[in-house]
């Protein structure tokens, strides 16, 4: 049967059963669900035409590469004007087709191949879905996403191995990095700040992986956080009070709780009037201040050489006369100087660690410390990191999928040689769950008021009487 005929036929068959350019529709999402029903886009077709389709779409992206040549990757030109472009040549190009589409089908068709020639290929509709915070790529025939908190199998897959290749070294080498045979994996960023990771052959057997942790173009703020239900108006009145008293502070979670999201909130409280210097892996801390220096660390090169560590940047940030440092996460002997800096002056700075609970945090930092390989006693870098943190604000992602503060911490010092944390606000599971299996817990005053709040007075910040007591004081922050 010829590729129009058995087009016809798909439409035809299509119509019979729901009306003239309807589409069938899809099975409802499910996060449990083992079916390959995609969420997003309703199948038009049936798997025959699906195929018929394939061969007009590469038919007509191996055109449009002879028609634009070097153009589709000049960076001179800009991303609309590209984008115009390349929908006015594949129109021309289909219509020379003469196949029979309707105007739905036709639109389709162009926006799969612009797509795949300019973006992510089928990973483009999930990056434009502000419910999905994460898209998980297992080889080019498993694409899962994660809707609020909860993972689920798409029916969108790539068309092979090399597909999935050309999308992931497309990401790579707009940042400047690389992914081949020699350097199987990678860190990179997608160019609204999203994180990427990607790991390829020999490494991964299946097929390579790719995962996106999606940031949303407009970050969000402390009021949206408390309308989640992530933090309460005590909590950020308390966490606002710290940043204004230029306390140090580390956010510690564990992977996918929220630490950078919560780190661009508490960043949202840094003064205007500040010089602030961010040292990231990949960018991905959207600060909103004005006098903002962004700094990121550089792998090898092929030759293996160039590599500039976070360790380097934060060494090189205590010259360039910071007033705040902001480290995206420490990972590594960057601790050591970080501790150091927060410890000679640079006061106020901010910070993310892997770790399950506050005192967890603690026992990773030192850790990271030994990384650095300068022999240190253990009494020697508990006593750094007891003087040079003062907060620990632990988040945690639950059950139920929602993130929430669980923990918010003092660094009071030492007593004999363990540091010692005092809890301000835990978060109150005894509350339980409602119908739908969410927490109906809150995170609570414990009744002990830190230190640091003493000190406040003398700088002239001043903290509701509510926020270590127990009333709850609603609304948002103010």
């Amino acid at each position: 049967m010829s590729l129009a005929r058995r087009l016809e036929a798909a439409r035809g068959n299509d119509e019979a059963k729901n009306g003239p350019d309807t589409a069938v529709p899809a099975a409802p999402w499910s996060p449990n669900s083992a079916s390959v029903a995609d969420p997003l886009v309703s199948p038009a077709y049936t798997s025959e035409p699906n195929e018929a389709l394939a061969a007009v779409k590469e038919r007509a992206g191996v055109a449009l590469y002879e028609r634009m040549g070097s153009r589709i990757t000049d960076s001179s030109i800009e991303d609309a004007e590209l984008q115009q472009y390349v929908k006015d040549e594949l129109k021309k190009i289909i219509e020379e087709e003469d196949i029979p589409l309707t105007l739905t089908e036709r639109n389709r068709l162009v926006q799969e191949i612009i797509d795949d020639v300019l973006g992510l290929g089928p990973l483009e509709k999930f990056l434009k879905d502000g419910d999905i915070t994460e898209i998980m790529v297992n080889g080019p025939d498993k694409i899962y996403v994660e809707r609020q908190g909860k993972l689920g199998v798409t029916g969108a897959r790539f068309n092979d191995e090399d597909h999935l290749r050309r999308v992931i070294e497309r990401i790579v080498t707009k940042v400047g990095r690389r992914i081949d045979e020699s350097s199987p994996l990678v860190d990179a960023r997608l160019s609204d700040g999203s994180r990427v990771n990607a790991i390829i052959p020999p490494l991964a057997v299946s097929g390579s992986s790719l995962t996106i942790r999606k940031f949303g173009q407009v970050p969000l703020t402390v009021n949206n956080l408390i309308s989640l239900g992530s933090m309460s108006p005590e909590i950020a009145e308390l966490l606002h009070a710290c940043v204004q008293a230029r306390l140090n502070i580390i956010v510690s979670g564990g992977t996918g709780t929220g630490k950078t999201t919560l780190l661009n909130v508490l960043s949202s409280f840094l003064p205007s009037d500040e010089r602030i210097v961010t040292i990231e892996d990949a960018v991905e801390l959207q600060l909103q201040q004005e006098h903002v220096v962004r700094l990121e660390s550089r792998p090898r090169n092929i030759e293996g050489k160039g590599e500039i560590t976070i360790r380097d940047l934060v060494r090189n940030s205590l010259r360039m006369r910071p007033d705040r440092i902001v480290i995206g996460e420490v990972r590594g002997g960057e601790s050591l100087d970080m501790l150091q800096a927060m410890n000679t002056g640079h006061d106020g700075s901010i910070s993310t660690v892997h770790a399950n609970s506050p005192r967890d945090a603690i026992s990773r930092l030192e850790t990271l410390v030994l990384m650095a390989g300068m022999d240190l006693p253990l009494r020697a870098i508990r006593e750094q990191i007891a003087s040079a943190v003062n907060l620990i604000v632990h988040i945690s992602r639950l059950r139920d999928g929602s993130r929430r503060i669980t923990h918010v911490t003092e660094v009071q010092g030492m007593e004999g040689d363990i540091v010692t944390l005092q809890d301000a606000f835990v978060f109150d599971y005894s509350a339980g769950l409602d119908a739908n299996g969410k927490f109906l817990g809150r995170p609570v005053p414990t009744g002990v008021r830190p230190r640091f709040v003493d000190h406040f007075a003398e700088l002239g910040i001043s903290l509701s009487p509510a926020v270590f007591g127990s009333s709850p004081v609603g609304g948002g922050f103010r």
